[in-house]
């Protein structure tokens, strides 16, 4: 089949591409910015194709869906403002153009529809799947409630707050009861739809792991596996949803802008009403994957540094990220305004290779060589600010990818053995990135060369430049020493010739 995926930079996206190409398919990815899938390891295999599905115009939506039988839709404007103004002009726009460019089938990955009232994110998801079975192309909704495995928000949630807390003061939720379904028991579905439909199908299913627990129970089953004491919880009745999505983003990696609609959706009992699913993709012989396996597949996955996708890949990206048309620091002229820049250059005795292999591994559990105070404040700022804060980590201790997040930043552009460029993803008036190089100048040196570039927003951004400039030289000029530094004990390969592509040749500046 010829599938197009939504959502490829995302968390389930980038997991099901590799499945739907190993099942034979063949699959076009739709994305804002192509550059955000360059160094996938799939790249190669996929066609990609630009376009918004939540823009005014087509930009480009019906071309990239011509020729296509199935279309899957994994995106969603979670944790933005107004997000259930803009899932529902993407699904729309999505639609209309699946009509036009003749699509065979739609398949959605939405959550679960609770009885009664319904929370912001479980009504906007409930609308996007109504909108696809009303539109003239059949349409398969699958409906999720928690989804369990490495590196998915409602697992590294669950994981922070049982491993931090031993002791937590809970919302009444926790006494609710859900239906998690395991990472690959929806990926198993996902690839299926592609094939299992006939035409006249066209209906929402609900899919869910064996086990129905509370969220009580997920957390102390989660801190037995994890060989954690058992935890205490002690229910508050007046902890409202507002108030725990805040507590969630103060522990979990989680910032709180997308911990509310998270936590919005667990007041409600999430489990299961029917197993129609089961008709046309029957369950595993060994049957589905329960609770217990699926934390311990997902420990096993982060235990060894094996994580495939992350929540923090989707977000600002894909379908509703910021537009690729936005100024860079290697762009010829900025797009207005001013911009500060702070310079900086340490020559080191290292090979490029050394000094390379410490840029490319900075950042998560080996910080970001000065002071660790400093940075560990400016994390808790931006969490209290509603930010994503340092505890996103990376999702690979030794390499990285365009499109991965990095505690506070998102890699942006990285060329192997010479560049390295972050964009800042945390609170502040204005935008700034980061310019991390391994060079050589005409002398055959090897030089560490360290660009911040902070461009302004209106006269609270000027402020915020001139009052943090002063802890620049504390902060990034010890980084600059350090990084020079700790190349020296890297053990790599020698150097090679000065004729070698390895870091780039210019004079430091």
């Amino acid at each position: 089949m010829r599938c197009l995926v939504t959502g490829a930079t995302g968390y389930v996206g980038g997991r099901l591409v590799p499945r739907l190409l190993a099942a034979g398919h063949e699959v076009r990815c739709l994305t804002r910015d192509a550059r955000r899938l360059r160094d996938v390891p799939w790249a190669a295999r996929v066609d990609i194709a630009q376009g918004d599905v939540a823009a005014e115009d087509d930009t480009g939506l019906t071309a990239a869906l011509h020729g296509i039988d199935v279309a899957y839709y994994l995106v969603h404007a979670l944790g933005q403002e107004s997000f259930e103004d803009v899932d529902r002009l993407g699904a729309l726009n999505f639609a209309i153009a699946c009509e036009r460019a003749g699509v065979g089938r739609i398949v959605y990955l939405g959550g679960p529809v609770p009885p009664g009232h319904a929370s912001a994110h479980l009504r906007s998801r409930a609308e996007v799947g109504d909108i696809f079975l009303r539109c003239a192309v059949p349409a398969t909704v699958l409906r999720a409630a928690v989804v369990i495995g490495s590196g998915s928000a409602s697992f590294e949630m669950l994981r922070y707050l049982t491993e931090r807390l031993p002791v937590m003061v809970t919302p009444r939720w926790v006494r609710n009861r859900i239906q998690p379904i395991a990472i690959r028991d929806v990926l198993r579905y996902l690839v299926s739809a592609a094939t299992v439909f006939p035409p006249p199908v066209n209906r929402a299913f609900d899919i869910g792991g064996p086990d129905v627990l509370t969220y009580a129970q997920l957390m102390h089953r989660y801190a037995r596996i994890a060989g954690l004491p058992r935890r205490v919880l002690l229910p508050v009745r007046a902890l409202t949803p507002r108030l725990s999505s805040y507590w969630v983003g103060l522990v979990t990696p989680v910032p709180a802008g997308i911990a509310k609609p998270l936590v919005g959706s667990l007041i409600h009992e999430a489990v299961c009403t029917e197993h129609d699913i089961a008709e046309y993709i029957p369950d595993p012989h060994d049957g589905l994957t329960g609770f217990d396996a699926a934390v311990r597949l997902a420990l096993r996955r982060i235990r060894d540094a094996d994580v495939e996708t992350r929540w923090e890949d989707s977000r600002r990206s894909g379908a509703f990220a910021t537009a690729p048309s936005d100024p860079l620091p290697s762009d010829p002229a900025w797009s207005g305004g001013s911009a500060y820049r702070d310079e900086r250059a340490h020559y080191t005795a290292a090979t490029p290779e050394q000094l390379w292999r410490v840029i490319e591994s900075i950042g998560g559990e080996h910080g970001w060589y000065s002071s660790r105070l400093a940075w560990a404040l400016r994390g808790a700022v931006d969490r209290l600010a509603g930010g994503v804060g340092l505890r996103r980590g990376r999702r690979d201790p030794d390499r990285l990818y365009a499109g991965d997040a990095l505690d506070f930043w998102r890699v942006e552009e990285i060329v192997p053995g010479e560049l390295l460029r972050l964009r800042a993803e945390m609170r502040m008036p204005g935008r700034a990135w980061l310019e991390l190089r391994a060079a050589v100048d005409e002398g055959d040196r090897t030089v560490y060369e360290q660009v911040l570039v902070f461009v302004p927003r209106g006269l609270a951004g000027h402020l915020y430049w001139r009052s943090v400039a002063p802890l620049h030289g504390l902060v990034f000029g010890r980084m600059a020493r350090n990084v020079a530094r700790a190349a020296l004990s890297v053990r790599t390969a020698p150097r090679p010739a000065a004729s070698s592509s390895t870091g780039s040749r210019r004079r430091p500046g």
